[in-house]
């Protein structure tokens, strides 16, 4: 099982991206937003987390391939396999619905917006109430994941600074939605934050309108 791949970026196609590593060069298919941020690594050293599958049928006498397909992250790996888990939707479909970041996807199944879902690449509406029903409520950890153009210069932020501020302030008497929002403006300032009381320092701050 290949989990990870790293090696120096060579080309970035419509639907896959060539890394060397020496003396091999792979294939790793990639949704679209994904190719979109690799596009400006061309010809630089990339780590992509990856999932590893056979393509094809054999029961019809078809040629079985094995393919890598790369995630930025891994709770971006994590969530394409809850995806992929749905009844119609598989490896292939759940790819090509891949053109937005997993946050905006999972806060579009945790808040049942299955108009949003059914304008995904190969996503009807039947397929968006199947996937709402099943995955709704493991999406919360996936709505929070924080934006790579959000974190600025704090690329290293830990998760559990994110997760635990998201806690105290529905703690504190605020919806889900309004949670998130405040966090996103918070960390949309490119400010170094080392703990869940930093952070939530700087979003009442904002709030009230000082430095």
């Amino acid at each position: 099982m290949i989990v990870s791949i790293s090696g120096k970026l060579l080309r970035v196609g419509e639907e896959s991206v060539t890394l060397a590593v020496p003396p091999f060069e792979y294939e790793v298919l990639v949704g679209d937003y994904t190719r979109r941020q690799l596009q400006p690594k061309h010809g630089q050293e990339t780590r992509l987390e990856t999932l590893h599958f056979i393509d094809g049928n054999a029961a019809q006498g078809g040629r079985l391939t094995p393919r890598l397909i790369g995630f930025l992250t891994e709770p971006e790996r994590q969530f394409f396999e809850l995806f992929c888990s749905v009844d119609g939707v598989g490896t292939k479909k759940a790819l090509r619905a891949m053109v937005r970041p997993v946050k905006e996807l999972a806060t579009m199944i945790e808040q049942q917006d299955t108009k949003g879902l059914s304008a995904l690449p190969g996503v009807g509406p039947a397929t968006s109430e199947r996937i709402i029903a099943k995955l709704r409520r493991k999406m919360p950890r996936f709505a929070l994941m924080v934006d790579r153009e959000q974190v600025g210069e704090q690329p290293d932020l830990p998760k559990a600074v994110v997760t635990d501020t998201f806690d105290a302030l529905l703690a504190l008497g605020h919806g889900d939605s309004d949670a998130r929002s405040l966090i996103d403006e918070a960390l949309a300032g490119g400010k170094q934050f080392k703990d869940s009381e930093s952070l939530l320092t700087a979003i009442y701050q904002k709030r009230l309108g000082t430095k």
